[in-house]
C-alpha cells in the first residue's frame, strides 16, 4: 500500500469534460449530465482501497445527505483491474449497492479522465462550483485508517455547505491521503513519483 497524497490541483481550474460508463446503471455519465447543479463533487475511489473502505460508509450518507440539494456527485475508478481484480466494475456496482450509494460510479478504463484531474490517489476529492471552477480538492476529513478520529466528513461537507450557500471557502486545504491510483504498466502520468 504505497500511501500517496493529492495533487492539490490549482483553485479556479475548468473541471475537465469526461463521458464514463456508470456501473450500475450502464448509462454514460457526463459533465453535462450536472448541468444546472450549484456544485459538481468528483470523487476518484476504488474498491480495494483500506482507506477508502474506511471512509466507504460516509461517502454513502454523505450522497444521501446532499442527494435533494443542488448538487452533482460522481465516484470515478481509473485502477487497472488486469492488475487489481477487485477493482472491476462487477466489485464496484457491489460496492455501490452495500455502501448505499445515491451517485452514478463510473469506471475510467482508459485512465485518461483521472490524468485530466491531476487524481493521485483512492479517495482524492474535487469540488467544482456551478460554473464547474475548482474551489476544492483535498481530504474528506482528518480521519485516517488506525488514528481513532471520527469519519465526518467535515472538511468536504464545510466546502459543500459553503458553495451551496455561495460563500467562499478558506483556500487552505489539507491534501487528501490514500492508496495510489494503480496506473496500468507504462501508463504512469508524469506527476506520479
Amino acid at each position: 500500500m504505497a500511501m500517496t497524497a493529492s495533487t492539490m490541483l490549482s483553485l479556479g481550474t475548468l473541471a475537465p469534460a469526461f463521458q464514463l460508463p456508470d456501473v450500475v446503471s450502464g448509462e454514460t455519465i457526463s459533465l453535462e449530465t450536472f448541468a444546472g447543479k450549484q456544485a459538481l463533487l468528483v470523487m476518484f475511489i476504488c474498491q480495494h482501497c483500506p482507506f477508502v473502505k474506511h471512509v466507504k460508509a460516509e461517502l454513502g450518507k454523505l450522497g444521501q445527505d446532499y442527494q435533494d440539494k443542488n448538487v452533482g456527485i460522481i465516484a470515478i475508478s481509473a485502477n487497472d483491474v488486469e492488475n487489481y481484480p477487485n477493482d472491476s466494475p462487477k466489485h464496484l456496482k457491489a460496492m455501490a449497492a452495500e455502501s448505499g450509494f445515491t451517485f452514478p460510479v463510473c469506471y475510467d478504463e482508459s485512465q485518461e479522465v483521472a490524468k485530466a484531474y491531476t487524481a493521485a490517489c483512492t479517495p482524492d476529492f474535487f469540488l467544482f462550483d456551478g460554473d464547474r471552477h475548482l474551489v476544492y480538492r483535498g481530504q474528506l476529513d482528518d480521519s485516517r485508517p488506525g488514528n481513532s478520529k471520527p469519519v465526518d466528513g467535515l472538511d468536504l461537507r464545510t466546502a459543500l455547505d459553503a458553495v451551496l450557500a455561495n460563500q467562499p471557502i478558506d483556500s487552505d486545504q489539507k491534501p487528501s491521503i490514500g492508496c495510489n491510483i494503480k496506473w496500468k504498466p507504462g501508463k504512469a502520468p508524469s506527476y506520479y513519483v
